[in-house]
């Protein structure tokens, strides 16, 4: 953020829902733009940011979650992040989990208003699929449920960016199965090691393989051991189920990967999101803090094909 960028005229972090239709109330009346931060981290800063006077609401204080084991189902603050959510529903069944992204510091206000995939998204959709009820304010400091905003802004606003719509105060989610021991690995080959044949296979492969199978592929730029520039392809995988049934998909749908048992680590759900963003397995606690230790910095963007990049272009 440099000198030039525009800042907030004020920064607002309310402790209950009905301290929110006041501030609408009065930044109609001053001619003020809203811009709504759930608490979590974002990409490219548009909770904080406008060309126009403007005013945040920060939600992080409205971050609340009651999870509901016996109806599968959890009502959140909308300034929780996904690890608070991860966590609560892990310290009450190891049998649930929520259809949603890697990174705990995510704020569930974003991810589920912007639609929101994870390693789940094959079996059970995306985030906002999995929304079943919210809390909104509107432009007129009315609260209003799913019931009382109807079904067209209730679709409205997961996907299509909450915050466009007024404050959403909190969501309902439907929690889905899962077993008690789920499969990861995460295999790394470069361009000396057939990545180039392996990614352009992939995508031939991955949309095929059964629904419990999550593998992706995230490539980056690398320096070798003598100095050279190379590409690296991390194969990445959580596999609803163990170890005997994940090879033997692979090896029938993906054999070119190369997949051995010593690859595979069965772990909790739970655990595979720690395992997924590099923290140690064996304490929930870092799932609680919104910001990471050591984070990185950097660019990041997904796509979608509707046909497989070539071989030259991959």
């Amino acid at each position: 953020m440099s000198d030039s960028t525009p800042k907030p005229l004020v920064i607002i972090t309310p402790e209950h829902e009905h301290q929110i239709s006041p501030i609408i109330y009065c930044a109609k009346q001053n001619q003020l733009q809203i811009r709504t931060r759930s608490g979590g981290h974002d990409f490219e800063g548009r909770s904080y940011v406008s060309e126009v006077p403007f005013v945040i609401i920060d939600l992080r204080n409205l971050s609340e979650v009651k999870v509901d084991v016996q109806q599968k189902t959890a009502w959140l603050g909308a300034g929780a992040t996904l690890g608070m959510l991860y966590y609560n529903i892990a310290i009450r069944s190891p049998r649930l989990a929520f259809a949603g992204g890697f990174s705990p510091t995510v704020g569930v206000g974003g991810h589920f208003s912007g639609g929101g995939w994870g390693v789940l998204l094959r079996k059970y959709g995306l985030a906002a699929d999995n929304v079943i009820d919210a809390r909104i304010v509107d432009v007129n400091g009315r609260i209003l449920n799913r019931n009382s905003m109807g079904e067209d802004l209730f679709w409205a606003i997961r996907g299509g960016g909450g915050a466009s719509f007024g404050v959403i105060l909190a969501w309902k989610v439907r929690l889905v199965d899962i077993p008690e021991r789920v499969t990861v690995f995460t295999i790394y080959r470069d361009l000396e090691h057939n990545a180039t044949q392996l990614v352009h296979r992939w995508q031939y492969v991955a949309p095929n393989f059964e629904e419990d199978l999550f593998l992706r592929v995230v490539a980056s730029r690398n320096t070798t051991s003598d100095g050279k520039i190379t590409i690296s392809a991390a194969f990445n995988s959580v596999f609803l189920g163990g170890t005997d049934r994940l090879l033997a998909v692979m090896q029938e749908k993906f054999p070119e990967l190369g997949l051995v048992r010593d690859d595979c680590i069965e772990m909790s759900w739970i655990q595979s999101i720690l395992y997924n963003v590099g923290f140690p397995i064996d304490s929930l606690e870092p799932l609680l803090d919104r910001f990471q230790p050591n984070v990185g910095y950097y660019k990041g963007k997904s796509d979608y094909v509707e046909e497989p990049v070539s071989r030259k272009r991959v």
